[in-house]
């Protein structure tokens, strides 16, 4: 499963690691994949706040651009800061080192809303 459970995930492909009332969000390996070679990643700047759902920053390929969206409502506390100068870095850990920004959750009740790794996967199926 290229999917880790202990996640949740959106139907738009980000994921989410809850811990407590902070979540820590990236794309998941299937979003990487189908963007190809990340180049760009635009991210909120630290004290912005997001509605679930709600656009949040860019991701930018050699393919195309997509739109990120907060799978929980909240604050930005951190963004990777490893994403300015190395945004490949998505493509080659994105569940892990390629984490995209970190948020207090205004509401940590919105995770349950969210699919695990086998509701994330049959998604992907169809």
């Amino acid at each position: 499963m290229k999917h880790p459970e202990g996640l949740i995930y959106s139907k738009e492909h980000e994921w989410a690691k809850i811990e407590g009332d902070s979540a820590t969000i990236g794309i998941t390996w299937h979003a990487q994949d189908a963007l190809g070679d990340i180049v760009f990643v635009e991210v909120p700047a630290v004290g912005a706040e997001f509605k679930q759902m709600e656009e949040f920053g860019v991701v930018e390929s050699v393919k195309t651009v997509s739109n990120l969206y907060c799978p929980v409502s909240g604050k930005v506390t951190a963004v990777n800061p490893e994403l300015i100068k190395r945004p490949e870095i998505i493509n080659e850990d994105p569940h892990g080192q390629g984490w995209i920004i970190k948020i207090k959750m205004s509401d940590p009740a919105e995770a349950h809303k969210l699919l695990s790794a086998d509701e994330y996967e049959s998604l992907l199926a169809g």
